[in-house]
């Protein structure tokens, strides 16, 4: 299933490059100057939230700046690209996620970065499930109200419903198409820049719907503004534990296996000094493990873990991988996500073309 791909392939990763020796000690003294910690994807969104409040905490165990840079771009390749070309001394470092180090390399044929060999893993930062969610005036239109109304007016209706994504190889989008496939529904994807314009363009009726992550819907779930139908995971949010599961929610409509949820966590660029790594583990735990972290993590949906990568990179290194049920191999995984389907009339996507091209 999809969640083994989204946990198993940073597992992999992390095995996979820790297989690759870094220096074992640096200069006693780092850090000595400002840290650049970049987020491959716009300001606003789960990661820039997080990466903000960690860095702010680094500031003061570290005694230096630790400066969040924005660099979004190509499903998050541009900014995970950057970081893997810079020097590894300990001074850029990236909040990477499921999309740029497990989902992007098995949707593009051609990475400008390895996502193994290019990048030494610190930890892993949190997990997050994404949950479905539609405009409330929009679902009050059309009459639906739950998962099920949505599958039954999508196959009465085939294309006549988009929903939007943070970029083609996003994990809302693999959460569209996979939804798609199992419920036997065709909807038009329709890919934007990041997370935070995708879920702008439900919040002003420009698309339908939007797999989001929860951290970035949940304020907006609770004000009313998203009417949430259910989450992604096996099992049900914390945050919000009155939400059914996609699972749960579509019962005899084929979705019975749906389970997806998304990571993120911290890499710097291989080669850097395992001292280094080991600090910036260390600090980022115990970052994670205070109680005002965990909050802050709680508020957005957001499940703390920490100093997982390893463990799970010693665990994980050999489970295949794995969509749903039926076993979908990488190969598949990226046939669903470069479906593509003509736009109707009047649909466009977040560039202005046809979402024939995304």
């Amino acid at each position: 299933m999809l969640k083994t791909l989204l946990s198993a392939a940073m597992g992999a990763a992390m095995a996979a490059t820790l297989a690759f020796a870094a220096p074992a000690s640096a200069a006693s003294n780092w850090p000595t100057k400002p840290i650049r910690f970049v987020v491959p994807y716009p300001a606003g969104g789960p990661l820039d939230t997080v990466a903000r409040a960690i860095g702010e905490k680094l500031r003061d165990s570290l005694g230096q700046p630790v400066v969040v840079e924005n660099r979004p771009g190509a499903g998050g390749n541009l900014g995970a690209d950057f970081v893997a070309k810079q020097p590894a001394d300990g001074y850029t470092i990236v909040m990477g996620a499921v999309a740029t180090h497990a989902i992007n390399p098995t949707l593009f044929a051609k990475m400008p970065y390895d996502p193994v060999k290019d990048f030494t893993p610190i930890t892993l930062v949190a997990d997050v499930p994404n949950v479905l969610v539609m405009h409330p005036g929009k679902a009050a239109e059309l009459h639906i109200n739950n998962v099920r109304d949505l599958v039954e007016y999508a196959r009465k209706h085939p294309g006549k419903l988009d929903y939007a994504s943070g970029g083609n190889g996003s994990a809302g989008h693999l959460s569209g198409e996979l939804f798609k496939s199992m419920a036997h529904v065709s909807m038009v994807h329709i890919p934007y820049n990041g997370a935070a314009p995708a879920q702008m363009s439900v919040l002003s009726g420009q698309t339908d719907l939007i797999f989001d992550n929860l951290a970035s819907a949940s304020a907006n779930i609770k004000a009313g503004k998203l009417k949430a139908f259910a989450v992604t995971t096996a099992s049900r949010a914390a945050a919000f534990p009155e939400l059914p599961t996609i699972a749960e929610a579509g019962k005899g409509l084929g979705l019975e296996n749906f389970d997806i949820s998304t990571w993120f966590g911290v890499l710097a660029p291989a080669g850097t000094p395992r001292d280094i790594v080991d600090r910036l583990n260390r600090d980022i735990v115990a970052i994670l493990k205070t109680d005002d972290m965990k909050a802050k993590l709680a508020r957005i949906g957001a499940q703390p873990a920490v100093n997982a990568c390893r463990a799970r990179a010693r665990g994980r290194r050999r489970d295949p991988v794995r969509l749903h049920r039926h076993a979908l191999r990488p190969r598949e995984l990226a046939r669903l996500a470069r479906s593509r389907f003509r736009a109707p009339r009047g649909r466009r996507s977040a560039d202005g073309r046809s979402d024939r091209h995304g």
